[in-house]
């Protein structure tokens, strides 16, 4: 019995002799010096294989905002307004602009892309007539009234239109001279569509070129718009396709504008709101000028 009290007794020492106690914290006391720093605690040092890889010094950024796709077609026209006065005799208009991918047929044999323009302004009716004689005189006969024809009209191209796309292609955009919507009343005959064809052709208002636009350095191209003296006035549409083994692939509209400036455009104001005026200043002008003609070419 006395041995197992004596057990007893020396068991908390040993318990408190294996457990180590917590310090108490150290509070400072008045007048004496300030605390020193605890000792700093050294960095965890990761194996080799935790540790994150430094980015390449020629890597790309991550930003997908800056892998942006390139255009496959860009267009411009080199003036947005022509203008007309006393002295025009026409002019010309540049469409330039460049690919993503080679244009033309390449040394290997393989096609490229091709470019196609077409420019015209808005249409409107117009009326054919056909000129018959009657007792030695000629007067209007049956007409054709076209209800949609485009004043101007030029198609010109990297290839000739029929090369580029195929006829139900052209046929279902209204693509080249002979595949534009122009429904008529009045006289059903194809030569009146001839007729008129012929008219717009001669006047240098509708072509189709056939000579292909210039290509510099397989990706930029170069067409130009001849304008002829008797283009009308108004808002002109140009349209640039990009054209892929028969098919249009990618399409950029571009416009333009003519009006008339300086005494032309004064000239016209005046022959369209007061035409009386402008009809008898024109009859006293031509009279005036036949007049100083026989005085100057009188023979005494």
């Amino acid at each position: 019995m006395a041995a197992a009290l004596a057990l007893l007794l020396l068991l908390p020492g040993a318990l408190q002799a294996q457990v180590p106690l917590p310090q108490a914290p150290t509070i400072p006391l008045p007048g004496s010096g300030p605390l020193l720093p605890p000792p700093p605690v050294p960095p965890a040092v990761l194996p080799p294989a935790l540790l994150p890889a430094a980015p390449a010094l020629d890597a790309p950024p991550a930003d997908p905002t800056t892998r942006m796709a390139r255009p496959a077609l860009v267009a411009e026209l080199s003036q947005q307004t022509v203008d007309i006065t006393t002295g025009f005799t026409g002019t010309q208009l540049l469409v330039f602009g460049a690919t993503d991918r080679l244009l033309g047929p390449q040394p290997d044999g393989t096609p490229g892309d091709d470019v196609l323009v077409i420019a015209q302004n808005a249409p409107e009716p117009m009326i054919v007539r056909r000129k018959i004689e009657v007792l030695g005189f000629w007067i209007n006969g049956p007409s054709a009234r076209f209800r949609s024809v485009p004043g101007f009209y030029v198609v010109t191209g990297t290839r000739p239109l029929r090369d580029m796309l195929p006829d139900i292609e052209r046929s279902t955009k209204h693509l080249g001279l002979d595949k534009l919507p122009l429904a008529s009343t009045g006289v059903q005959d194809p030569g009146y569509r001839e007729a008129l064809l012929q008219l717009k052709q001669n006047a240098g208002q509708w072509r189709e070129q056939e000579t292909p636009m210039h290509i510099a350095g397989s990706r930029l191209f170069r067409a130009r718009l001849d304008l002829p003296a008797t283009v009308q006035t108004g808002d002109y549409q140009v349209q640039v396709l990009l054209v892929r083994q028969g098919r249009v692939l990618a399409r950029q509209e571009l416009g333009f504008r003519v009006e008339r400036v300086g005494a032309a455009a004064q000239i016209a104001e005046v022959a369209e709101q007061q035409p009386l005026v402008y009809g008898m200043f024109c009859v006293l002008l031509a009279a005036f000028a036949g007049w100083m003609g026989s005085v100057l070419f009188r023979r005494s």
